[in-house]
């Protein structure tokens, strides 16, 4: 393990909250990525948008073919630029549009969040979820909740590129 990373985790392990980082004062609010299946979680974002559900404005959906497609480089990339927070969104096991992607995600980023944790990143900044075309109110809740638990974690600082 780097020492980056180790006194990254005495700083922002899991221990550590938004209750101990001054930097998450009042105004701040999380920035969360989230990478959404082209066939099953978008259209599930859009349901919530056009049926004028309220979630947190947090979130930067980013489409993507399938969540398969997630690489683990694109998450680390995601909180070197700046995001709080990480929601990988696909469609239910066995609804793949593309058979088993959606398994293959499961298992690659049940080992991306081992990985996050030897970096010195929460694990819980990364939500693996399965939202169809027809749960809007499901994004939507996903979105709230999430948002709540990284208020709480406050903001990430580990590996961040600084301006």
């Amino acid at each position: 393990m780097s020492l980056n990373a180790q006194s990254a985790r005495a700083t922002h392990g899991p221990a550590a909250g938004a209750a101990n980082d001054p930097a998450a004062g009042a105004g701040w609010e999380p920035r969360i990525i989230g990478f959404c299946c082209n066939w099953c979680s978008y259209a599930g974002a859009d349901l919530a948008g056009t049926s004028r559900l309220e979630y947190p404005p947090t979130i930067r959906v980013i489409r993507v073919p399938c969540s398969g497609r997630v690489n683990p480089q694109f998450i680390v990339r995601a909180f070197q630029k700046g995001a709080d927070g990480v929601l990988v969104a696909g469609c239910h096991p066995g609804d793949c549009h593309y058979s088993t992607g959606n398994y293959f995600t499961r298992r690659r980023l049940q080992v991306a969040r081992r990985f996050l944790e030897y970096l010195g990143i929460d694990p819980r900044r990364l939500r693996v979820t399965w939202v169809s075309a027809s749960e809007g109110q499901k994004f939507a809740d996903t979105v709230r909740e999430m948002t709540e638990e990284i208020r709480a974690l406050g903001p990430n600082r580990v590996m961040r590129d600084e301006p």
